[in-house]
């Protein structure tokens, strides 16, 4: 990075006037290269935006544990569609459909009231500072600590993206009935491994998933070798009502509140709600050995979680065609 653009990036961390930021704008700078992600960006700009942030999502949670699963999964959907630019957000406009009817998302992302929440308040405190983007990547850390998870320190400085892409995120969303191998080259397409694969994976240890999405793991016999007959018998009985396809089942119906190994534990037992949790340890040797050590190790998958997120919200970043929604579901 060079010695101008370090300049107008302290330029926006510090809000200092913005004639610094026009110069090297004009230089050829701005169009091309963007501020990289980093600590304490709103120390001065907006020193309570975590607070506020984490003053939501705690209120949300403990009014609906669920919630918690649902801004982690905010967040993951975000990153896999053009990266961490809070595109999942935006509602369809006359130039293009979001992301929100993505087959994905339809009927199953939840939680863009709270976000909404955290955005007018902040908008009231320090306008047009914290992006949409950063207050996705807080939430979702902010829940898993809620939830019994690691902490991390979320890097900020993310821009909100000017567009959103049905296409995308139907095309590159991971989906509960792929194998490995799709999983990967999911993963491996925005820059991921393996290892962090099943890392994030684990973000199953909360949270609940509609009838429809495992509905193979009720039709298929393979399954039995691994010790879960009840558990698949109550899982029929479970999605056999009248509305079945629609009811919801815990990921984790051990510990399903409970931000924990448990996830990997029951995988071992054969009891992984989606067929593609299952998958990890029927499909893969190398993901099993993971799931394992993780079972084995709780302190691991954390350690292994946390760097794996801050992989994953660092995707697309820096984005220089970006901006600081003022409402996050609309741009500018």
């Amino acid at each position: 990075m060079g010695t101008q653009l370090v300049l107008l990036c302290l330029a926006l961390i510090l809000n200092l006037t913005p004639s610094l930021a026009r110069t090297t704008l004009n230089e050829g700078y701005g169009d091309d290269s963007g501020c990289p992600l980093g600590s304490n960006i709103y120390q001065y700009t907006c020193p309570e935006a975590e607070a506020i942030i984490f003053s939501w999502v705690e209120q949300a949670v403990s009014e609906d544990s669920r919630m918690a699963a649902s801004l982690l999964r905010l967040h993951f959907h975000d990153c896999f569609v053009n990266g961490c630019d809070a595109s999942v957000l935006l509602d369809d406009t006359q130039d293009f459909v979001g992301e929100k009817t993505a087959a994905p998302n339809l009927n199953s992302l939840r939680g863009f009231e709270v976000i909404d929440k955290i955005k007018s308040e902040l908008e009231v405190v320090c306008p047009q500072t914290v992006s949409c983007a950063d207050i996705l990547a807080t939430a979702a850390r902010d829940s898993v600590l809620l939830s019994g998870g690691p902490i991390w320190e979320v890097q900020m400085g993310r821009k909100d993206g000017m567009s959103a892409s049905k296409d995308a995120a139907n095309n590159n969303i991971p989906g509960p009935n792929s194998t490995v191998e799709v999983l990967l080259a999911k993963f491996e397409n925005v820059g991921l491994t393996l290892k962090d694969m099943v890392a994030l994976s684990g973000a199953h240890t909360i949270g609940k998933a509609r009838c429809r999405t495992f509905s193979s793991r009720l039709q298929s016999n393979s399954d039995s070798e691994s010790g879960n007959i009840d558990f698949l018998a109550s899982l029929q009985q479970l999605c056999s009502g009248p509305d079945g396809s629609n009811t919801v089942a815990h990921l984790d119906l051990a510990t399903p509140a409970t931000f924990d190994n448990q996830y990997f534990v029951n995988l071992l037992s054969g009891e992984g709600l989606l067929p593609s949790d299952q998958a990890l340890v029927n499909g893969n040797d190398q993901t099993r050995h993971i799931v394992e050590t993780y079972v084995e190790n709780p302190l691991a998958f954390f350690e292994d979680f946390k760097v794996s997120m801050l992989k994953m919200g660092s995707l697309g970043s820096p984005k220089s065609n970006g901006q600081i929604r003022r409402d996050c579901r609309t741009i500018n």
